[in-house]
């Protein structure tokens, strides 16, 4: 996928970077799949802030993804690549054979007029889905299911794809792209390729207007403010905090680790990211 370069027209046009969506085929999603979307701005539901720095952005629909891949056995033809506001992958809108008409997470070397399919023996061709049992030792796969039955949840990223490891004793050890090997029931389904748009990672911005429309607000250093907003606040001239990392409520950060206990789903991982 090509990256193109805007002409230095402004100071926020002379690093700005974008796609040139080459692959895109279609300009509007299709009605029945796209839906409103609440914005939270960062508040859950008691209203309370919980996440900072969010809020406003341009308005988006979203997409009804099939994450389950559950339509086992009815071939599907892909007749559309579409953009998505709400992810950095691409979609493909499939229309299956019992006239279903689905999005999935588009994958590299998946192209309009092909077929896909879901199952249990199916061919080992980018966008078909199948349980981790049957696919063999190497494979790139994507949209992982972490329980039978629930819908992809790893691997869902633009440009990322996980590898099949290794099998035994019901399980299948999937290596994921933060390089973490994690162990994942045999039977749970997962989809076969390396998820596109690998270059979304290598877009510039360019200005603080364009991340305003992603839905980003501004992030101010705790040095910049004053003793009563930051513990980092204050001072005469500019220092540089006069303590170690925290956060507003004082709690250390930069390395300080803040997961609390062991989570079940610990025992499955084979080896750690770090």
């Amino acid at each position: 996928m090509a990256i193109k370069k805007y002409k230095p027209t402004s100071p926020g046009m002379r690093f700005r970077t974008g796609f040139a969506f080459e692959e895109i085929t279609a300009e509007e999603p299709l009605k029945s799949l796209a839906t409103g979307i609440h914005k939270s701005g960062g508040r859950n539901n008691y209203g309370r802030i919980t996440l900072r720095h969010r809020g406003g952005g341009h308005k988006r629909r979203f997409r009804l993804i099939d994450f389950k891949r559950d339509n086992v056995d009815v071939p599907g033809k892909v007749v559309s690549v579409e953009y998505d506001p709400n992810r950095g992958a691409r979609l493909a809108l499939v229309n299956f054979a019992d006239g279903d008409k689905r999005y999935i997470l588009h994958p590299i070397g998946l192209n309009v007029g092909d077929t896909i399919v879901s199952g249990d023996k199916v061919d080992i061709r980018p966008g078909n889905c199948l349980p981790l049992k049957n696919i063999p030792l190497g494979t790139m796969v994507h949209n992982v299911e972490m329980k039978i039955g629930k819908g992809g949840q790893m691997i869902r990223a633009a440009g990322t794809y996980g590898q099949v490891m290794a099998k035994e004793k019901g399980y299948a050890q999937i290596k994921l792209p933060s390089g973490e090997v994690r162990m994942v029931l045999d039977r749970c389904r997962a989809t076969v390729g390396q998820l596109g748009n690998p270059d979304h990672e290598k877009i510039s911005l360019g200005k603080a207007g364009r991340k305003r429309h992603l839905g980003l607000r501004p992030k101010v250093r705790g040095v910049a403010m004053n003793p009563v907003d930051h513990p980092h606040g204050g001072g005469e001239g500019k220092t540089s905090g006069g303590r170690n990392p925290v956060t507003p409520w004082g709690v250390p950060t930069k390395g300080y680790k803040t997961r609390k206990g062991k989570k079940a789903s610990d025992k499955l991982i084979v080896k750690r990211r770090k």
